[in-house]
C-alpha cells in the first residue's frame, strides 16, 4: 500500500520525482545511507578519474553532476549514478589515440563526449527505447566485464608495482612491463596488495563498511610516517580545489566529430547497466527504465558542462544505498554535498596519497566485475555461449576497447537471430486421453488423428526463419500427400508475422490446398500476429471459418464435421 501511495504521489511530478511522497521520519534513513555513500564514492570517484587520465577533483564534479542531473529527471529512488570504471577505460582508451592523455585538449574532448552521451541517453528515454538495452545476452556482458577488468588490472600494475606508467595498446604495455620487471618497488607493491586486500576483506565481512577509504586513509598514513614517497612511491601530489562551474566546452567541430561512433558505443552500456540497475533496486515500484534513461542523460549532460568525462549507474554503490536503508535521492545528494565540499576545500589533503592505493582499489573493482562464477555456471550449462563469453572477453582484450565493445554487440545480436533462424517446424501429437495437443516425442507415447497433419512453430515467424518455414512445412505436407486430408498450424508461439513470413505462410496455403489438403490455423493466441494476419490479407486467404482456439476445435469442425453433426443429433 505505502509503495503504492509513493509511486501515485512520484507520478504527479515532472522533475525531482525520486524525492517526492517521503515523510520526513524517512529522511533519517536517507542521512545514513548519504554518508555510507560518499565513504565509500570518494576513494572509488577518485580511482576512476585516475584510471581515465584524469585529475581526482573530475571524478568528484562526475559524481556531483551525475547526482544532482539524475534526481532532476530520473525515477529510480536507490539508482547511484558516478565516474564509473566500466565505461572508463572504454573512452579514455579512444581518446588517448586522439590526443595525450591529461592534456586539455584531452578533458574537453571528454567533455564533448559526455554532452553527446547525455543526449543519446535522454533520446533513448523519450522515445521509449529501454528494450535496446535486451539486445545483449548475459554471456556477452559477462565477457564484455571480464574484458574491461582485465583492462584495468593491466593499466593498473604498473602503479602497483611501481613501475612507469605505459602507454600504447595492451601489447605495448604489457611488454613495458616485462621489461621494467627489475625495478619493481616493494613499497608499491605492498601498499596496493595490502589496499586491495583490506577493500575485500571489508567487503567479505559487510559490504557497508568503507574499506575503500580506511585502505587509503591507511596507506596515506604509512606513506607519511614512512617518508614512503622519499622511496620511489608515487604520490597524488598537489591537487588543485574549487568547485565546478558551466561551461561549454570549446572544440572545433571537426574534432567532435569522431567522438559519435564512440558516443554511441557508451550510450548503450550505460543503458545497459542502467536497466539492470533500476530493475534489481525497484524496492516494490515498477521500475521505469526509459524515465532513468532521461536522468542519466540530464547527469552526463551536466558532468558535460562541469568539463568532466561521461558517468554511468553503479550497481555496487546503489546496492550500498540499499543496504543502508535509503529511501529516495535524498541519499545520493547528501553524498554529493560531502563529495562537493571536499572538492572544495580538502583537497590539500590528497596529496600523499598514493598512486598504489588507488590502483588497488581499481585492481578490487576489476575482480568485482570479474564474474567467474558466471563463466563457470555458463560452461556447465551451455558450451556455446560459454565460447560466446570467452570470444568477448578475448576480443576486448586483444583489440581497441571500443572496437572489442562493437564487435561484442555484433556478436550478441548474431546470436539472437541465430538462435531465431534455428527455429524449424515440428509435427504435433495428441496427448493420450486428453483433447491437448504437443510437440511430439521420441518416446512415442502420443496420438495420431487419422488423415490430419498438425505441424506446430516455436518463435515470431519473420523474414529471418521464413525459409526454414516454407521447407519444413512443404516437406511436411508433401510427405503426407495421399494420407492427410486437414494441415492444422499450431500457432500458440507465433508471437508476430512480418510481410516476407506472410507470403510464405500464404505460399505454403497454397501448396496444401494443391496438394488436395485444407488448412486450418489453430490457437493464434498472440494480438499482434492476429493484427498482422488482417493486415497481409491472410484471414480473407484461409476464411474466418478456418481459424480455432484449439486444434481439437479445428479437427472437430474440419475432419470430422458429420461424426459431429450426428453427435449433435
Amino acid at each position: 500500500m505505502m509503495a503504492k501511495e509513493l509511486q501515485s504521489k512520484s507520478n504527479a511530478w515532472p522533475i525531482f520525482r525520486p524525492l517526492s511522497g517521503l515523510s520526513a521520519a524517512s529522511l533519517g534513513h536517507d542521512v545514513l545511507a548519504g554518508l555510507t555513500l560518499a565513504a565509500i564514492a570518494v576513494p572509488e570517484q577518485m580511482a576512476t578519474a585516475r584510471l581515465g587520465g584524469f585529475a581526482p577533483e573530475f571524478g568528484f564534479f562526475a559524481f556531483v553532476a551525475a547526482a544532482v542531473g539524475f534526481a532532476v529527471f530520473g525515477a529510480s529512488r536507490r539508482l547511484s549514478a558516478g565516474a564509473d570504471s566500466t565505461i572508463t577505460p572504454i573512452f579514455a582508451g579512444s581518446l588517448a589515440l586522439m590526443t595525450a592523455a591529461g592534456s586539455p585538449e584531452y578533458a574537453e574532448l571528454a567533455a564533448v563526449l559526455a554532452l553527446m552521451v547525455g543526449l543519446l541517453l535522454a533520446l533513448a528515454g523519450l522515445f521509449k527505447l529501454g528494450w535496446i538495452a535486451d539486445l545483449l545476452s548475459t554471456p556477452v556482458v559477462t565477457g564484455f566485464l571480464a574484458g574491461i577488468a582485465v583492462h584495468i588490472a593491466l593499466s593498473q600494475a604498473p602503479a602497483v608495482l611501481g613501475l612507469p606508467e605505459g602507454s600504447g595498446d595492451v601489447y605495448h604495455r604489457l611488454a613495458a612491463i616485462a621489461r621494467q620487471a627489475g625495478g619493481i618497488n616493494p613499497g608499491a607493491l605492498a601498499i596496493g596488495a595490502g589496499v586491495f586486500a583490506v577493500v575485500l576483506g571489508a567487503e567479505k565481512l559487510n559490504p557497508r563498511i568503507p574499506g575503500a577509504l580506511i585502505a587509503l586513509a591507511g596507506a596515506t598514513v604509512a606513506t607519511i610516517a614512512f617518508n614512503l614517497d622519499r622511496r620511489g612511491v608515487a604520490v597524488l601530489g598537489a591537487t588543485p580545489g574549487g568547485l565546478p562551474h558551466l561551461a561549454l566546452p570549446r572544440l572545433a567541430l571537426e574534432n567532435a566529430i569522431p567522438l559519435v561512433g564512440l558516443a554511441f558505443v557508451i550510450a548503450l552500456v550505460v543503458m545497459v547497466q542502467t536497466a539492470a540497475t533500476t530493475r534489481a533496486f525497484s524496492d516494490g515500484e515498477e521500475p521505469d527504465v526509459d524515465r532513468d534513461y532521461v536522468g542519466l542523460g540530464l547527469a552526463n549532460a551536466l558532468a558535460g558542462l562541469f568539463g568532466s568525462f561521461p558517468v554511468n549507474a553503479s550497481p555496487p554503490r546503489t546496492a550500498i544505498v540499499a543496504q543502508a536503508g535509503g529511501r529516495s535521492q535524498y541519499a545520493s545528494l547528501l553524498a554529493a554535498l560531502a563529495v562537493l565540499l571536499l572538492a572544495a576545500f580538502g583537497t590539500g589533503l590528497l596529496s600523499r596519497v598514493p598512486t598504489a592505493a588507488l590502483a588497488g582499489v581499481l585492481l578490487f573493482v576489476a575482480q568485482r566485475i570479474f564474474h567467474a562464477r558466471t563463466f563457470a555456471d555458463i560452461l556447465r550449462r551451455t558450451r556455446g555461449e560459454f565460447a560466446l563469453a570467452l570470444m568477448t572477453t578475448v576480443l576486448i582484450f586483444a583489440l581497441p576497447i571500443q572496437t572489442g565493445v562493437a564487435i561484442g554487440i555484433f556478436l550478441s545480436l548474431a546470436h539472437g537471430v541465430f538462435t531465431i533462424t534455428r527455429v524449424r517446424p515440428i509435427p504435433f501429437e495428441r496427448v493420450p486421453e486428453t483433447t491437448v495437443w504437443w510437440p511430439a516425442s521420441s518416446g512415442g507415447r502420443g496420438e495420431q488423428e487419422p488423415g490430419v497433419l498438425v505441424m506446430g512453430f516455436q518463435a515470431p515467424l519473420s523474414f529471418l526463419n521464413a525459409n526454414d518455414f516454407r521447407k519444413g512445412m512443404l516437406a511436411a505436407i508433401e510427405g503426407a500427400r495421399g494420407a492427410a486430408r486437414l494441415v492444422v498450424l499450431e500457432a500458440s508461439s507465433v508471437v508476430e508475422i512480418d510481410f516476407t513470413a506472410s507470403g510464405v505462410l500464404n505460399a505454403v496455403v497454397t501448396a496444401a490446398r494443391d496438394a488436395g489438403m485444407d488448412f486450418a490455423v489453430a490457437r493464434l493466441e498472440s494480438v499482434r500476429a492476429q493484427a498482422a494476419f488482417d493486415r497481409f490479407g491472410l484471414t480473407d486467404r484461409l476464411g474466418r471459418d478456418h481459424l480455432f482456439r484449439s486444434v481439437e476445435e479445428a479437427i472437430r469442425v474440419l475432419a470430422r464435421p458429420k461424426a459431429a453433426n450426428d453427435l449433435s443429433l
